[in-house]
């Protein structure tokens, strides 16, 4: 079975301790769950990240984005598929956030 490497780029990590910061302002508890369902998600990119839909935003079957479903929304990472071993996680937003960048 192919296996990926999963990076992430300073943005992205920027954006999860953005997303961070803002739940744990509301519900401490609530922040670790969010945080560890977008981590556990992750994981599927090391295996499978085709499976995850074509990001519509580029015109290229290797920008991707992985639906992370938690509570009554969730979170999205944009990512791509750099070779044939290697996943960069670009960036991560809440659903309701209008976009990436």
């Amino acid at each position: 079975m192919q296996r990926y490497t999963v990076r992430f780029t300073r943005e992205a990590e920027d954006d999860l301790l953005r997303l961070y910061d803002f739940l744990i302002e509301q519900d401490v508890a609530g922040a670790e769950r969010a945080l560890g369902a977008i981590h556990t998600a992750f994981e599927i990119l090391k295996f499978s990240p085709f499976s995850c839909r074509r990001a519509n935003m580029v015109d290229s079957p290797f920008f991707r984005e992985l639906i992370v479903p938690f509570g009554s929304s969730g979170y999205v990472a944009l990512f791509e598929i750099e070779s044939a071993n290697k996943v960069t996680i670009l960036a991560v937003r809440h659903q309701r956030e209008a976009d990436y960048w």
